[in-house]
């Protein structure tokens, strides 16, 4: 099983791997008939370090998981190689770690998790989604519209959101679908010029074969959700899907059942409230003409 799971991760990301590496020891713990309590005794750390290892939320050391394959009766050679291979490579940094000083903790694991996705469906109320803004626009999100007196860190911000952007664009990129509340297009936030150009954004990166926005008019706004959310699946079958809602001091992940099926169902809703995507196009032009 682990082997294979190898060659399935061989092209993902460290957080990819960590998860896949956290999903491994949970089915091997599982299996072994040993409590999370149990585990965290044997490498000396608490049964809540144990639950973070099995959902990829922090890094591994080599001698934990390497006593833990010990402790659920991994012994082979090549199965033990091959999940203690994936768990080193799994620490190696993102690139948003150069900006630690003005990335806020809680966000970070977002952004390793957008990284590993292979499909993104996300839902605004209010702001053009991150990868879809221009550098002015974000400038003016983030400084609530007072980009003349941007900070350092601020610039930092822009940056991140900047970089966020490029996973649309390499090879084997994830698929795009943000649905987008008209609200969302007219709202002329940094100014008539950088409404514009947010626009002509939206127009141009719709081109691109993975990407898909939607925007649900007026008149059938305010049905699917009570708010913004992202919703982010992964290619490795064993790897759930997790939602994502920011808030205004944080944000929170989503994983029970039931979350993703309330998830599901909002983006079964707006499937049908939302325009066409050419439709979609045609209203974001007329916006821009009027603009």
């Amino acid at each position: 099983m682990a082997a294979r799971d190898g060659s399935r991760a061989e092209h993902s990301t460290p957080t990819a791997r960590r998860m896949i590496v956290g999903a491994q020891l949970r089915r091997l713990r599982e299996q072994s008939g040993i409590t999370r309590g149990d585990a965290g005794y044997h490498i000396r750390a608490s049964e809540s370090k144990i639950s973070r290892l099995e959902l990829g939320r922090v890094g591994f050391k080599e001698r934990d998981v390497a006593d833990l394959l010990t402790l659920y009766g991994v012994t082979g050679d090549e199965e033990r190689r091959v999940l203690l291979d994936m768990a080193k490579e799994a620490n190696q940094p993102g690139w948003w770690q150069k900006f630690n000083d003005y990335t806020p903790k809680w966000f970070e694991p977002f952004l390793g998790l957008e990284e590993a996705a292979s499909r993104i469906q996300t839902y605004e109320l209010q702001f053009i989604p991150g990868l879809l803004q221009t550098e002015d626009y974000a400038r003016a999100v983030i400084t609530h519209g007072l980009a003349e007196t941007a900070s350092e860190a601020a610039e930092a911000r822009v940056a991140v959101r900047m970089r966020r952007q490029r996973l649309l664009r390499r090879p084997g990129a994830p698929k795009l679908w943000a649905v987008l509340d008209e609200s969302v297009i007219r709202r002329p936030l940094g100014g008539r010029a950088v409404h514009r150009e947010q626009l002509e954004r939206l127009l141009d990166v719709t081109t691109l074969p993975n990407v898909t926005v939607q925007v649900v008019p007026y008149e059938r706004s305010g049905y699917a959700a009570d708010g913004a959310f992202t919703l982010l699946r992964f290619a490795e079958p064993e790897l759930p899907n997790i939602g994502y809602v920011d808030h205004i001091a944080g944000g929170i992940f989503l994983e029970r059942a039931d979350e993703i099926e309330l998830i599901g169902r909002s983006l079964d809703r707006l499937a049908v409230d939302a325009e066409t995507p050419e439709r979609s196009r045609q209203l974001i032009a007329k916006v821009l003409s009027e603009s």
